[in-house]
């Protein structure tokens, strides 16, 4: 009898613990990355459940499938982790920065390198099953980003961090590139099925919905394509700046709830557009603040988080009218994740911030190991950057930029947008570690 009982307590615990936890097979949980995972999440900050060191920024956001962890790191490793211990299983080397977010199907897990191939890996054991070449990987340039000195030099963005993350859907795959073009291959062999050219750099990460592809690239328009053929349904153009080319482009993914396209750009703007048809019902002003994030929609609400002065904001997803606002005293450039009632937001200073949405104010606050030891140096009392100790130089010329934000990655900044899986919330950080909490 006692035997019986027991079996059946097993059963009941390893059902329950299944359909609590839900995979993260991709980018921002699903094929809309509508950024809501269904899982328990925590609620309560308990303990640090596991961090995974690796030998340089973890930038991507993890994929949790099947008790596997995927994620790249700038040490031109991607890595497989036992999601319940956080040992490594294997490690594919690729030799270049792994910043795009892998994408995990039927037993193969995809992802984009800076290496200029997008490879197909086999889950279990990390042996490649193929590879395609795009036609090169790198940072959007422009001259005179920022104001930055010398102003008729075309330079590479020091604040474009990632590459497109894939979406795996109907045995195909798709991504943007470096290239300017989308990608669509066979999940299987890696043949190309079709590719469509915009007229940039493409860093955002397609969304599907009903058959339909969206994607925004730094030509500042957000396209809608057949996902089936790669035919343009409409374009939808964000805003110029002809003078600094600094608040042009869509660095953001969207996000497809209910028929509507919801993204952000750096004209400093949040936009809702009508997915069928791309016409504009309604725009949010960040007052010159970048939406590099991507939106997280549920229950009539939409939140995205700004770059300067960071600040969070939930909106009515109907009209764009604010609900409620919360500083985050350094920029957010990482997506949100959303489960049950918590919104989970990294920052720059490498804070991971756990907002009850009743409540509308802080749960919890998770800072990494990087912010612990260097975030005072470059923070004040509210938490927003000294710029003036991180900016030794009162003329910007582009290497006092890039050495800005190598200086403040050192605060473990979290730019990989989180993946709730079950009682879990996982994340990277310029610290190098991979966290798992609880």
């Amino acid at each position: 009898m006692k035997r019986c009982l027991a079996r059946i307590g097993l059963f009941v615990f390893s059902y329950c613990s299944l359909t609590m936890a839900q995979d993260a097979t991709m980018f921002r949980g699903n094929l809309q990355h509508t950024g809501v995972y269904k899982a328990a999440g925590v609620p309560k900050f308990n303990a640090i459940r596991w961090k995974f060191h690796t030998g340089g920024r973890v930038i991507g956001s993890p994929a949790i499938v099947k008790g596997m962890v995927f994620v790249g790191s700038t040490d031109g490793n991607f890595y497989a982790i036992d999601a319940e211990s956080g040992t490594e299983k294997w490690k594919f080397t690729t030799k270049a920065w792994e910043v795009s977010s892998a994408a995990a199907d039927s037993g193969v897990v995809f992802f984009l390198s800076y290496d200029g191939n997008f490879y197909a890996l086999d889950a279990a054991t990390g042996l490649l099953k193929w590879k395609f070449k795009t036609e090169g990987e790198r940072h959007y340039a422009g001259t005179h980003l920022h104001y930055l000195q010398p102003a008729t030099e075309s330079m590479p963005d020091p604040w474009d961090f990632y590459l497109s993350s894939p979406v795996v859907w109907s045995g195909t795959a798709y991504f943007g590139s470096s290239d300017g073009n989308v990608y669509a291959l066979d999940a299987l062999s890696g043949a190309l099925k079709w590719k469509f050219k915009t007229g940039d750099v493409v860093h955002s990460s397609p969304a599907i919905s009903d058959g339909t592809l969206y994607v925004g690239s730094w030509d500042r328009n957000l396209y809608a394509i057949d996902a089936a053929t790669g035919k343009e349904k409409w374009r939808f153009k964000t805003g110029d700046d002809p003078d600094a080319h600094n608040h042009i482009g869509i660095q953001s993914s969207p996000a497809v709830v209910d028929g509507v396209v919801y993204f952000g750009s750096r004209d400093a703007y949040a936009y809702a557009v009508d997915a069928a048809t791309g016409q504009q019902l309604w725009k949010f002003s960040t007052d010159g603040s970048w939406v590099n994030n991507s939106m997280v929609v549920q229950n009539g609400k939409a939140y995205f988080g700004t770059s300067i002065p960071g600040i969070m904001h939930a909106v009515d997803a109907k009209t764009g009218k604010v609900v409620f606002d919360l500083p985050t005293g350094t920029p957010v450039f990482a997506s949100m994740a959303l489960a049950g009632d918590m919104l989970y937001l990294g920052t720059f200073g490498g804070k991971l911030t756990a907002i009850d949405l009743n409540k509308q104010k802080p749960a919890w606050v998770f800072e990494t190991d990087g912010a612990k030891q260097n975030a005072g140096s470059m923070t004040n009392a509210d938490g927003s950057i000294k710029f003036e100790t991180v900016f030794s130089s009162p003329n910007l010329y582009y290497e006092d930029m890039v050495l800005a934000v190598h200086k403040l990655f050192t605060m473990g900044t979290i730019l990989s947008s989180p993946a709730v899986v079950g009682d879990t919330v996982y994340f990277g950080s310029t610290d190098g570690n991979l966290y798992a909490l609880q």
